[in-house]
């Protein structure tokens, strides 16, 4: 069996790494673009995870099998359109189902559309638009926190949490007018009502008609400790029996898992792979903050270390529209990962700095090193490549000792500008 997988950060080398625990005895990966920690022990190849039409004759040529894509950029480009037009085999959302991410107007008009729990918005065409909108005091007074939306992918900053009218008004500005994200992205906002309550993701595998649950988890954003400073891709993930707790879960699949899926089939969108449910648990009960259609980063680090069912089966299943006759089984287990980030990050992040203790910390029990943005020299030292360099991931019978395998590890590495958060988890240890 031959399989891509197509990205290049830590998502995909925890992809890869999982893929190869097949009991399978001869599976052959590839990973394009990926990364020198990934080539370890798969064949990366030279090309961009956008480069759709060079990914489908790579396909082609080497007969792949299957191909999971870790990124949203493929995805709302259309890469699963082009492989199924090629009759290859691929485990991912079309185009159109994409769209869950690639607009938020799109999402959130599917949710007020399917009647699936989710903050009250409005979409805004021009900043005129939108300063009216906040102006008529629709979202409440001058202190009212509001959030705003560019409409488009923007790399995880496109997001602003306002604390006041005054800052959303900038906020609209300097996305609708003055390009931080980039003009085509922020064409359109949504403005929406700040949801108060505990931010907790539910991941799931379909194939269109079934599903498959992960277990839930808990992301950290910000890029200081106590959740401070600016949003960043993650800082650290965990996954233990409180971020949901059962009657939750089972609320949030009756209301939103169900009726998402329900959905997604009656707007005939073909919605097969990975979706990610982004929730905020409010008094009120669990609203949707936000769709994903691939794996998250870094939470598919610390969900992929529990999986004890075969990856590569169930995402066959998954292109193939049997994933009710699979099975999927977790280790009962809670995880961990905490990002170790290069100094600059999430702005001006610093690259080049020479990485020390990897092999050391590599050995620590239950620990695994997923490689995000590191480079290997011809000598074989490790240098820091990227904004997100390593994710630390480890499992345990209890958080708090999934965290301290962590942090053990950790303490092994050093590099000049390396930080991370030494809270990650807090909250589920108090």
């Amino acid at each position: 069996m031959k399989i891509l997988v197509i990205g290049s950060g830590g998502r995909e080398h925890a992809l890869c790494w999982a893929l190869q625990r097949s009991a399978r005895a001869k599976r052959q990966i590839f990973c394009a673009p990926g990364n020198d920690g990934i080539a370890q022990n798969v064949r990366c190849v030279s090309i961009k995870a956008t480069d759709i039409a060079a990914l489908a004759r790579f396909a082609e040529v080497e007969q792949i099998d299957l191909t999971v894509v870790g990124s949203e950029a493929p995805l709302a480009a259309g890469l699963v359109d082009e492989f199924a037009a090629r009759g290859l085999t691929v485990a991912g959302p079309s185009a159109a189902a994409a769209q869950l991410e690639s607009s938020k107007v799109f999402a959130k008009e599917f949710m007020a559309r399917h009647a699936i729990p989710t903050a009250r918005f409005r979409v805004a065409e021009s900043a005129e638009e939108a300063r009216d909108i906040l102006r008529r005091g629709e979202f409440g007074d001058e202190e009212t926190p509001v959030v705003v939306k560019a409409d488009g992918l923007a790399a995880g900053k496109g997001v602003v949490v306002a604390r006041t009218r005054a800052e959303a008004e900038r906020a609209v500005i300097e996305l609708m007018e003055q390009g931080r994200v980039g003009l085509e992205a922020a064409r359109r906002v949504v403005l929406e009502e700040a949801l108060v309550g505990r931010e907790a993701s539910l991941l799931l595998w379909t194939d269109g008609k079934d599903y498959a649950l992960m277990p839930a988890a808990r992301d950290h954003k910000r890029v200081g400790e106590d959740d401070t400073g600016p949003n960043t891709g993650g800082m650290g993930a965990i996954t233990a029996p409180d971020v949901l707790d059962e009657a939750t879960l089972r609320h949030v699949v009756r209301e939103i898992v169900e009726p998402t899926l329900a959905g997604a089939q009656a707007d005939r969108l073909d919605f097969r792979g990975v979706l990610f449910i982004g929730l905020m648990l409010t008094a009120a009960g669990p609203r949707v903050l936000e769709y994903n259609v691939r794996f998250g980063d870094p939470e598919a680090q610390a969900i992929l270390v529990r999986l004890e069912s075969d990856l590569a089966d169930i995402f066959a299943a998954v292109a193939h529209g049997n994933l009710g006759a699979t099975r999927v089984a977790w280790s009962s287990d809670a995880s961990a990962c905490v990002v170790l980030a290069a100094r600059g990050y999430p702005e001006q992040p610093e690259t080049g700095a020479r990485i020390a203790g990897l092999d050391e910390a590599a050995q620590q029990y239950d620990v695994q090193l997923f490689h995000a943005g590191t480079r290997r020299t011809a000598a074989g030292s490790w240098l820091t490549n990227g904004g997100r360099v390593l994710g630390v991931t480890a499992t345990a019978p209890t958080l708090a000792r999934a965290l301290a395998h962590c942090y053990e590890a950790i303490s092994l590495i050093n590099w000049d500008g390396m930080h991370y958060r030494r809270d990650i988890g807090e909250f589920s240890r108090q």
